[in-house]
């Protein structure tokens, strides 16, 4: 399994620590938040990565050349304009298509500046069980950006203040509102259907592959610790956090 870590950033929550650094490189408990994705995502078996980069780029690169990869395969994707999570996928297209063999092998995608216990051998499972096109790791918790599922956890619209979907897979039963993770699985499938182009989010893409019947499924991880490290109070709570052993 091949993953991409979205590490592109400016990282403006974290100010003023990304003054002068990337987000990636920003530590929790003497580690750098690209260290700790590395690390965990390795213990699932990931030995070769891609990563986007923008913000300060040159000191991720030499970080990592410091650090021997961590003795990973690892490729970079230099965006000399942010292009989001759709945009920066699309450009690394490539890495996930490079061998025509693995061409139905699931990749990750994974946001550099979140830290979860999610069982991602789990999540891949079902991945596969339900033939997805994406699998989306969420939970019920509070989120100003909540995305809707009918009962059968098929993606069918974004919560707004009055909810409206052209799904047809939207019931008339009420839509249950989750919060996404910034954790995917994806099928290489999906990769031909990124016909937007240039600076885009991945989540318009999502809600238009499942209105056309496309399987967009959500993983329920609500059992599982989650944390966005967006703010530097909460990278002082995960601290904290790693400290009782909530994490390990």
């Amino acid at each position: 399994m091949k993953a991409m870590i979205l590490a592109a950033g400016l990282g403006t929550r974290l100010k003023p620590l990304t003054d002068s650094r990337p987000k990636a490189l920003v530590e929790l408990s003497g580690r750098t938040l690209l260290e700790i994705t590395l690390t965990r995502l390795r213990t699932f078996g990931i030995t070769e990565f891609i990563i986007n980069v923008h913000h300060f780029a040159d000191q991720i690169i030499a970080y990592l050349k410091s650090h021997n990869n961590f003795g990973l395969r690892i490729e970079i994707s230099r965006e000399e304009i942010l292009l989001d999570t759709g945009g920066g996928l699309k450009k690394a297209a490539w890495f996930f298509l490079e061998d025509p063999k693995n061409l139905d092998e699931p990749f990750l995608l994974h946001n550099v500046d979140v830290i979860s216990t999610i069982d991602l051998s789990r999540m891949l499972q079902f991945h596969k069980e339900n033939h997805a096109l994406a699998t989306l790791a969420v939970q019920s918790r509070e989120s100003g950006r909540q995305l809707l599922f009918n009962n059968a956890l098929q993606l069918v619209g974004r919560a707004t203040s009055t909810f409206s979907s052209s799904s047809p897979l939207a019931t008339s039963h009420s839509p249950l509102p989750l919060a996404f993770s910034g954790i995917h699985i994806l099928s290489p499938r999906l990769l031909p259907m990124l016909t937007e182009e240039g600076v885009f989010s991945i989540i318009p893409c999502y809600l238009r592959l499942s209105a056309q019947g496309q399987k967009i499924l959500a993983f329920r991880a609500d059992q599982y610790y989650w944390r966005d490290l967006g703010r530097p109070a909460d990278l002082a709570q995960a601290a904290l956090d790693f400290q009782q052993n909530v994490l390990s």
